[in-house]
């Protein structure tokens, strides 16, 4: 690959085009405004672009860099972008298929061959969105977790032609910005972190289903048993730390009772079909009055917050020049 095309290898001084001020797209204009990006976002709705500002300085002052808000600005349209100095574009949009679709047919159109173009999918493959267009070497999955300015890992998601060096040159990218990236380099659907997510929460479930246990049991016995060690090692390590002997019996008597649903639990549906989302709807498993659900929010960041902290050392250092 030529060269010239290829992602700077840090993010200090560039400028990258977040698409989307909704709450993800503010997070990640945060994480890349901490790595020194110039971050210009564009999104038509003004009450989210004016929140997106608030939320980048409110992300950005814990780390004593208040005066990086400034690098961010809102457009309101991609015309208003200045393209010519664009090193990245990262697509935070609804999860509609052919929105992202039209989105990349016009990212192409708009920005230099140099610029790499990502999409934060959730569920969608890039190889889907890139589906037909041109220069699909350059395009890739990016995919964060909310809240994305807390949550260190980011997947880099290759696509069926995505080009090897330069996957590697935005782990290198990312990880200027202070994030923790992860190659998933088959497009498979949940990519890496979401298949493990929801492994284990089919279980859960399952188990909830079948009355082994309640929803606050099977959330303790996460948080403050295996998921507690999780934060020194995970499941890899883990099994060196106990013995892959221990590991491997105890797999060969659990795994034929294993849930191996391919639909759905039961309690999920349910509470689905009532109209009980969690949050944003004001119930799910538990129930979410406004005063609560505020408390539970900072209550969730500020351990986030102390796990980072935890975590310091092993993280990527920010450059604070």
């Amino acid at each position: 690959m030529n060269t010239d095309l290829l992602l700077p290898a840090h993010p200090r001084h560039t400028h990258a085009v977040v698409v989307g001020a909704g709450t993800m797209g503010a997070d990640v204009a945060t994480v890349l405004a901490r790595g020194g990006c110039r971050v210009t976002v564009s999104d038509p709705n003004p009450a989210q672009r004016q929140a997106m500002a608030q939320r980048v300085l409110q992300g950005l002052q814990p780390l004593g860099l208040a005066q990086r808000a400034e690098r961010v600005q809102a457009v309101a349209s991609l015309q208003e972008v200045d393209w010519h100095d664009v090193v990245l574009v990262i697509e935070c949009i609804p999860e509609k298929l052919d929105l992202k679709q039209a989105l990349f047919a016009e990212l192409v159109q708009r920005a230099p061959a140099h610029t790499v173009l990502t999409s934060n999918s959730s569920s969608f493959p890039i190889s889907a969105i890139a589906a037909g267009l041109p220069t699909a070497e350059r395009m890739l999955g990016l995919h964060f977790f909310m809240p994305a300015h807390l949550v260190p890992l980011v997947e880099v998601v290759h696509g069926p032609a995505t080009d090897e060096v330069q996957a590697s040159r935005l782990c290198q990218f990312m990880r200027g910005c202070g994030s923790v990236p992860v190659r998933v380099r088959k497009d498979k659907p949940g990519f890496l972190a979401n298949r493990l997510q929801h492994a284990l929460a089919r279980e859960a479930f399952a188990m909830i289903d079948e009355g082994v246990a309640t929803p606050e049991d099977v959330d303790a016995a996460v948080r403050f048993g295996f998921g507690f060690r999780y934060l020194a090692a995970g499941p890899v390590l883990q099994r060196d730390h106990a013995g892959l002997d221990v590991h491997c019996a105890a797999a060969a008597t659990m795994y034929p009772s294993l849930a191996a649903n391919t639909e759905p639990a039961q309690v999920l549906r349910e509470q689905v079909a009532a109209g009980r989302l969690g949050m944003k709807t004001g119930a799910g498993f538990f129930e979410w009055p406004e005063e609560r659900r505020l408390a539970e929010r900072q209550r969730y960041d500020a351990l986030l917050q102390q796990g980072l902290a935890l975590l310091a050392s092993e993280l990527p250092p920010i450059d604070s020049d």
